[in-house]
């Protein structure tokens, strides 16, 4: 299938690394015009430099802000007033005993994984519409489904995101506008060997370390093995362009068959 986002501007939130980076080099290499996102200002105009490096030709523009915050959050909308395109990938995750979770843990985890992106969404889900097409994606989890005993603060904020998601795609009902969730599956990442080492033996060696975090504490996935980012923006970039135009308050799941039903 070919996949032309050409005239197309994407954000892609906390696209410095990891999924968010290999998202935004996935719509870069479709055609759109790609906004790398991050807090730091340094290293959002690093990651920028890096990815229109490697996808000659790529229009790439930095929008460093910190979007769990409501002034950094508008930040990014002044630099970039309208996009064609929102990938709400800005998540943080770590492992905790659930009574050792403070108040102000659970706010920080509803003020990044979640509020950030209803914020981008209020403000630019008005234009989509206005102008008949756009597209909305959060990035959840399998942990919005399965319920992670080690950080069930993050498994409430993807739940939540799922809620948000269906929500406003009722919103944008009928507007040429769709709305989606992707549930990504236990992924391939720097901050994920970390959670991996948080749990396994930290002498081993990651592949090895990586088959008895697998074999331990994800069981049910049916690839067994991590999902690499790619695999992930793949999904986001097919829903990101016009053959996707059917598939809205969806939550699509690239979860390697971990989510052990048949809806979702």
């Amino acid at each position: 299938m070919l996949i032309d986002l050409s005239g197309r501007t994407a954000l892609v939130t906390g696209s410095t690394q990891g999924i968010g980076l290999a998202i935004a080099t996935g719509l870069a290499r479709a055609g759109a015009r790609v906004a790398v996102n991050g807090r730091d200002e340094a290293r959002t105009e690093e990651a920028a430099g890096r990815l229109g490096a490697e996808v000659p030709g790529a229009q790439v523009v930095p929008v460093p802000g910190d979007l769990a915050d409501e002034r950094g959050a508008a930040r990014v909308v002044d630099l970039l007033p309208d996009v064609d395109i929102l990938i709400n990938n800005l998540g943080i995750f770590e492992s905790k005993p659930a009574l050792e979770i403070s108040d102000e843990e659970w706010r920080r985890y509803f003020e990044v994984n979640v509020l950030a992106a209803v914020r981008l969404t209020r403000a630019y889900l008005p234009g989509m519409r206005d102008r008949g097409w756009g597209r909305i994606q959060y990035i959840a989890s399998d942990s919005a489904v399965v319920t992670p005993a080690e950080m069930i603060h993050y498994g409430m904020s993807k739940t939540a995101l799922l809620a948000v998601s269906r929500g406003f795609a009722k919103e944008a009902a009928g507007s040429g506008v769709t709305v989606n969730s992707v549930i990504a599956g236990p992924t391939h990442t720097g901050g994920v060997e970390d959670f991996v080492y948080q749990l396994v033996d930290k002498d081993l060696p990651w592949e090895q370390a990586q088959r008895v975090f697998m074999r331990e504490h994800r069981p049910q996935s049916l690839l067994q093995r991590l999902i690499e980012p790619e695999e992930i923006a793949n999904m986001v970039v097919y829903l990101s362009s016009p053959p996707a135009s059917a598939t809205t308050g969806g939550a699509v799941r690239v979860d390697g068959g971990y989510v052990d039903s048949i809806l979702p």
